[in-house]
């Protein structure tokens, strides 16, 4: 029985990946510009401490497109591809994790996260603006949708993180 309800749960999600990447392709995603103060991350962690949010960030290098599959292909060469597999690559050279201080008005930006913890609800919705606390509190719930798995682009100013736009992943 257990085994039967992991396998409808796995095909749930795989049938919710299908809709929402069918979604996206058809909604004229724009990729993030890069930008000289912007680092795009993995956020392993999100802390309270003397009344600060900080960050706990894995910078990685994000690429898209034609980049993509450039940086791809130098680095994969026996792959047997042309390019990289889902239009994205990403390399995490460097595992060392920098904390980070929040501005706590900081801008939050998503595209997907579970909005109601039904999984049926959860679809791509591009640049939803969100509080910094509900960011917090999607972040610490992963039992539908893990949004520590995406890769963020944070925006930094004066020592602070002001913005953090979320990464879809197709």
């Amino acid at each position: 029985m257990k085994r039967r309800a992991i396998g409808v749960s796995v095909a749930i999600i795989g049938l919710l990946a299908f809709i929402s990447t069918a979604y996206a392709g058809s909604n004229g995603y724009e990729p993030v510009v890069k930008a000289p103060d912007t680092i795009t991350a993995f956020i392993n962690d999100i802390d309270h401490t003397n009344g600060k949010v900080t960050l706990q960030a894995d910078d990685i290098e994000w690429y898209e497109g034609k980049e993509a599959d450039k940086m791809f292909l130098e680095r994969e060469p026996d792959s047997g591809l042309d390019g990289s597999p889902d239009g994205y690559y990403i390399i995490n050279d460097d595992k060392r994790v920098k904390t980070l201080e929040v501005d706590p008005h900081a801008v939050v930006v998503m595209q997907i996260y579970d909005h109601t913890g039904n999984i049926y609800d959860i679809t791509t919705e591009w640049d939803q603006a969100i509080p910094l606390a509900k960011f917090e509190a999607i972040y610490d719930k992963k039992d539908v949708l893990d949004v520590s798995e995406y890769p963020y682009h944070l925006t930094i100013k004066d020592g602070k993180v002001v913005k953090i736009v979320q990464q879809y992943i197709p």
